[in-house]
């Protein structure tokens, strides 16, 4: 490979892997990063749910107000497919996937060292957790920080 060819791959591709080194935390035991929530944003959201029903066998639930109206279905390993339309005319289409964080902040942080640009700096989801999502390389991605765990006692 061309030696300018492979310092351009590696300017694009650094960022996102650094940046995916920080995200990655303890919730699972190899350190595998985890999808929490794969948002996908599309003007025809009840086809979307029936295609993905049929073909992959899911079964997609009613829509949750307070997830901009998503329907969802679990997935293996934990997490959900979420589906749902625009909540305003200028959102565009789009396949969101968001990272299970342990440390929201420290995650923002390192996104936005890497040059993201932060769309969403942190956001409750109530009773589901907290959420940011940040854009690098024209690239929309989330990131996910569970509610904290009750003390058992």
């Amino acid at each position: 490979m061309h030696p300018t060819l492979v310092r351009r791959t590696l300017a694009i591709m650094l960022p996102p892997l650094v940046l995916l080194a920080a995200c990655t935390t303890t919730h699972t035991a190899n350190h595998t990063p985890r999808v929490e929530y794969l948002e996908i944003v599309t003007p025809q959201a009840d086809a979307t749910c029936s295609v993905l029903a049929e073909i992959r066998g899911v079964e997609f639930g009613e829509p949750i107000p307070e997830l901009g109206g998503a329907r969802l279905a679990p997935v293996a390993g934990g997490g959900s497919i979420a589906v749902r339309g625009p909540l305003r005319p200028d959102e565009t289409p789009v396949v969101r996937p968001y990272l299970m964080v342990d440390n929201l902040d420290a995650a923002v942080a390192a996104a936005r060292e890497a040059g993201a640009e932060i769309a969403i700096e942190r956001m409750p989801i109530p009773g589901r957790g907290t959420i940011a999502i940040y854009i690098l390389g024209g690239i929309e991605h989330g990131l996910w920080e569970a509610l904290p765990e009750e003390d058992e006692g």
